[in-house]
C-alpha cells in the first residue's frame, strides 16, 4: 500500500478544504463523493491497493486531455448512451447508485480523499483502463498491459508520462502537476 504518512495525511484532510473559495469547495466535495462512488462500484470487493488502483486510473483520465476534465465526468462519461456503454460499467446498469454497505462506502470515502489530496502513490503507474479478470474486452490486445491488482488488470498508456502520484485536483490544473515529486513534511514524513 502505498499511502504517505498517516499524521500529515489526517491533517490535510481535516483542513484541506479550508483553502478553496465556497464555491470551489462544493466542486471538491462532489468531486469526492464521484471518486468515492467509483471505488465502491468498481472495487469495494478488492484488496486496499485494488481500490487505490481504480481510484488512480480516474485522476489519471482527468490529466489526460482525452477525457473530461473533471472527477465527475470521467465517471460518468458514456451515461449518455444505452445502458452499458459507460466508462465505468456501475454508471449506466439501470441499478441503485446508492451504496448499501455503510462499511465499504465509508471506507470508499476516506480512501477518494486520501486519492484526491495526493495522499497515495499511484500503484498502476499511470494506467487509463482496466477490466476485471473474468471478462475479454475487444481494446485489450491494443494496449501495453499494466500491473495485475485484485482481480483487475491495468493497462498503460505508452503516449502520455507515467503518473506516480495523486495531487490536489482544482480541474485541469492538475495535469500541470501529476508529475511533481511528493512533498515532504517535517522529518518523519515519507513514501511508505
Amino acid at each position: 500500500m502505498a499511502i504517505r504518512n498517516e499524521a500529515t495525511a489526517f491533517f490535510v484532510l481535516l483542513v484541506g478544504m479550508t483553502f478553496y473559495p465556497a464555491e470551489s469547495r462544493a466542486d471538491v466535495t462532489r468531486d469526492i463523493k464521484c471518486l468515492a462512488q467509483n471505488i465502491y462500484f468498481e472495487a469495494r470487493s478488492e484488496p486496499l491497493d485494488g481500490k487505490l488502483a481504480v481510484g488512480h486510473v480516474v485522476l489519471n483520465r482527468v490529466a489526460d486531455s482525452r477525457y473530461p476534465a473533471s472527477i465527475c465526468e470521467v465517471v460518468r462519461q458514456g451515461g449518455e448512451e444505452p445502458l452499458n456503454k459507460c466508462q465505468f460499467s456501475w454508471w449506466c446498469d439501470g441499478r441503485s447508485d446508492r451504496p448499501k454497505n455503510l462499511v465499504a462506502w465509508k471506507q470508499s470515502m476516506v480512501l477518494a480523499r486520501v486519492i484526491f489530496w495526493g495522499y497515495s502513490e499511484d500503484p498502476t503507474g499511470g494506467a487509463l483502463w482496466y477490466h476485471a479478470n473474468y471478462v475479454r474486452p475487444h481494446w485489450r490486445s491494443k494496449l501495453p498491459i499494466g500491473p495485475v491488482i485484485g482481480t483487475h488488470i491495468f493497462y498503460l498508456n505508452d503516449r502520455a508520462p507515467k503518473v506516480s502520484q495523486a495531487t490536489p485536483h482544482p480541474q485541469r490544473k492538475v495535469r500541470l502537476m501529476m508529475n511533481a515529486r511528493p512533498v515532504k513534511v517535517g522529518a518523519a514524513a515519507k513514501t511508505t
